[in-house]
């Protein structure tokens, strides 16, 4: 609490939650130490009031709406607050400028605060599938798992490498039964052309070839 000798004020720098183009607000707590009235002003409208005999009194300092972020969170600006005793029995509508003149020999007490503003941080993104920043509560399935999502995604992954696999092996199994039928069909070609020519055709080594490549292919998914 900043320590003078009329008024004790907390705290002893205005922070500002800042908004872009809204307006923002912030409170101040004013205690009163004398047994006498005191009155105070500062540079924002409403701007003057009345503490009570070892009373505290909470005002509320208002920005006008800013159209951009500052570049700079801790303002160079200072919030001045100044404050002298008054007669007793006086209301804010008692207050005026000559009282706080100290030409005219008034004893006039000023405190300076600083103006910091607080802008909200934005969370980052979370990858999907990852489980970092999030809450126990947010994180934990309905069977007590507290890695519930980890543990569905990486099923479902099962699932589709299961799905993969399993057509895999159909297209497989498919072409060992179509290279026995053309195994048997080569046989048979090369029996007959063995009995016309002694020998099997280029064409058909050509064709052998070719299928053995293709299923090479198939077995190597």
């Amino acid at each position: 609490m900043s320590q003078g000798e009329l008024l004790g004020i907390e705290p002893q720098e205005l922070k500002f939650n800042f908004e872009v183009k809204k307006q923002i607000s912030t409170t101040l707590q004013l205690s009163n130490k004398t047994d006498h009235y005191v009155a105070f002003k500062y540079s924002v409208r409403p701007n003057a009031g009345i503490v009570l005999p070892r009373s505290t009194s909470d005002i509320i300092v208002t920005m006008q709406a800013q159209k951009e972020v500052p570049v700079e969170l801790q303002s160079k600006d200072k919030f001045l607050l100044q404050s002298v005793i008054a007669p007793d029995g006086s209301t804010p509508k008692d207050i005026s400028p000559e009282m706080f003149s100290k030409e005219a020999g008034n004893n006039v007490e000023e405190c300076k605060l600083r103006v910091v503003y607080v802008v909200p941080q934005r969370t980052s993104p979370i990858p999907e599938g990852s489980d970092e920043g999030s809450s126990p509560k947010g994180s934990a399935s309905d069977n007590g798992n507290s890695n519930g999502f980890a543990v569905t995604r990486a099923f479902t992954e099962s699932q589709e490498m299961s799905n993969e696999e399993k057509k895999l092996a159909e297209e497989v199994e498919k072409a060992l039964q179509e290279n026995r039928r053309l195994r048997q069909e080569l046989e048979q070609l090369r029996l007959s052309a063995s009995k016309k020519t002694g020998g099997i055709s280029f064409t058909v080594m050509i064709l052998v070839a070719i299928f053995s490549i293709i299923l090479g292919y198939l077995l190597n998914r």
